[in-house]
């Protein structure tokens, strides 16, 4: 069999845990882990407790999205600090009204568990901010942040979902990494910014729960965009193929590699992406971006999150009847950092 014929079978349930036997369980899988724990590798795979301090990077992501604004949320535990941001972009602007990001210290300022959706914590608290994201009763993962620039608390219902992407994979210049993605999720909550309230009632959400043991370089390309009908996650980097995959009518669907063509003189102008086995192929428009570059000596990150629309095709197979997509809310991301 192809790994092109391949990418059109439905993907295994997620295995008990990330790690067998000393070894990594790479692939993709359907389904929610209750915990991502590297503390049974072994052999070839095992480092020393100072290397692992180092180099595991743990962080959740939340992007909400609706016809007025596109909000993103973070909190990264990179194992020597911990580090969150948040923002607002107004669509209807085209530009972000509101961005706010601050630096702690492992464990005082907060952190992310190893449990990646069923019991979820994540927290950061700093000068005037307080950030969570927690798993709750009823399959419910509830966000909430409080910064000098913006507020929202928004309740994510899990209990209706298609079905979340669980991806294990090797890592050049480090050991493993994996990841488990959400497709639209719904959205009961709102957002502020200064004296004006957005109610997120019609927004669809999405989740990144990951955890690795990282190389102290690590770069990718990455493109994310949800609806109940059709949804992607698609990168380009570190991962490898690994994590790219469509949702198509709640149906969670492997795609082969991505390729992203863009300027990166020049994010704001349109992007096409593809995947090498013809199931995906779109073009990108940016309404405006969110970015930061910073340099502290022992860490270094450049990064630009472009928020926009995505136009073109989907299919289920090869082959198989194309799916329009016409103005699919999304982003994507160019990163490199140094952590």
């Amino acid at each position: 069999m192809t790994a092109l014929a391949a990418c059109a079978e439905a993907l295994p349930g997620v295995p008990p845990q990330v790690v067998e036997r000393g070894e990594p369980l790479h692939g993709r899988y359907a389904g929610r882990i209750d915990a991502i724990d590297w503390s049974r590798l072994a052999g070839t795979h095992s480092r020393s407790r100072l290397w692992r301090s180092l180099h595991h990077k743990r962080w959740q992501y939340v992007g909400i999205g609706s016809s007025e604004v596109y909000v993103g949320v973070a909190i990264v535990d990179l194992g020597w600090s911990v580090t969150a941001f948040a923002y607002v972009f107004d669509r209807l602007r085209k530009r972000v009204i509101a961005d706010w990001a601050q630096d702690g210290l492992p464990g005082l300022s907060g952190g992310v568990s190893d449990q990646p959706v069923q019991g979820a914590k994540a927290r950061f608290r700093g000068p005037g901010a307080a950030l969570s994201l927690l798993h709750e009763a009823g399959d419910i993962m509830r966000l909430k942040v409080r910064t000098p620039v913006m507020a929202l608390q928004v309740e994510l219902p899990l209990g209706q979902c298609a079905p979340f992407l669980l991806a294990v994979g090797p890592i050049e210049g480090g050991v493993a990494h994996a990841t488990q993605k959400s497709s639209a999720l719904p959205v009961r909550g709102w957002v502020e910014v200064e004296d004006e309230r957005w109610d997120l009632t019609q927004a669809v959400a999405c989740l990144d729960s990951s955890n690795g043991l990282l190389a102290r370089d690590t770069e990718w390309r990455w493109a994310c965009a949800h609806s109940a009908e059709v949804g992607f996650n698609l990168q380009q980097g570190y991962f490898g193929g690994q994590e790219n995959v469509l949702w198509l009518n709640g149906e969670l669907i492997p795609l082969g590699a991505a390729h992203f063509e863009f300027d990166a003189q020049q994010p704001l102008a349109p992007w096409r992406i593809r995947t090498d086995d013809g199931l995906l192929d779109l073009v990108f428009q940016p309404e405006g971006a969110r970015s930061d570059d910073r340099d502290v000596l022992i860490a270094a990150s450049y990064y630009i999150q472009p928020v926009g629309t995505f136009q073109g095709t989907v299919r289920r197979t090869q082959g198989g009847v194309p799916v329009r997509v016409e103005n699919l809310l999304g982003v994507t991301e160019d990163h490199r950092s140094r952590w």
